[in-house]
């Protein structure tokens, strides 16, 4: 589905990617884990086309997209949900979501995407009509996730979910990650803080550390493995 191949990205002097070089396939849910300022979220900007790269290639589905708009790459099937939310708060929850499928004109496959994110968070269902700003921090969460949805993305990427949210609602996001990728068949590139949550839903992880991938394995043998532990998993 998605191939990073050596990229190097940099803000003015400062290089934040070195040589970054990872694989997702396709039904695969990854996570990417390191500590603040690792480059995590840098990776999914220039996976979005948000932050350009200096070298390097990224293909999706094996075409080059590195260079490309970020409109053209939502286009081509992939969606990022970024850290913050930063959903439209003026806009009532509706209105976001019609906003995430804009680029679309197939209006049968919109309608039913519409209500499959209804029936994943039934509370947006109740309050469509509501400013996006008035809702919780979980709603806006939930609200973020379904916006990104109503663009059909094949690869759905997601920039700390769980960021700020209580216990109860972290495990519910988490729930929903996974009932996107099993039952809409959605590939999913996590960036998460909670590299505990994250790689009990993963099937394979990356670390990175100072802008680097300095490990990759099965996410069941990075949860044993002592380094993680010590270093993200506070065991």
């Amino acid at each position: 589905m998605l191939e990073l191949q050596h990229i190097h990205t940099q803000y003015g002097n400062i290089q934040a990617l070195q040589d970054v070089t990872l694989n997702i396939e396709a039904g695969e849910i990854i996570t990417l884990i390191g500590a603040n300022g690792a480059g995590k979220s840098t990776t999914l900007m220039a996976i979005s086309g948000i932050v350009p790269c200096r070298s390097g290639k990224i293909l999706l589905k094996g075409e080059e997209i590195q260079g490309l708009a970020p409109d053209r790459i939502v286009a081509m099937g992939v969606c990022q949900v970024p850290e913050g939310r930063h959903i439209f708060a003026d806009l009532s929850v509706q209105e976001n979501l019609d906003l995430g499928s804009f680029l679309r004109t197939d209006k049968v496959g919109i309608k039913q995407d519409l209500e499959y994110v209804y029936s994943l968070f039934p509370i947006l269902a109740e309050r469509r009509h509501q400013p996006g700003g008035t809702l919780s921090g979980g709603e806006q969460q939930m609200l973020a996730m379904s916006r990104a949805l109503m663009a059909r993305p094949q690869l759905l990427l997601l920039d700390e979910p769980s960021m700020g949210l209580a216990p109860l609602m972290i495990k519910q996001i988490f729930e929903i990650i996974k009932a996107i990728n099993k039952e809409h068949k959605t590939t999913i590139f996590l960036v998460e803080q909670n590299a505990h949550q994250a790689l009990h839903i993963a099937d394979r992880g990356y670390v990175i550390e100072n802008g680097r991938i300095v490990l990759t394995d099965s996410a069941d043998k990075l949860l044993t493995n002592p380094g993680v532990r010590k270093a993200y998993l506070g065991i």
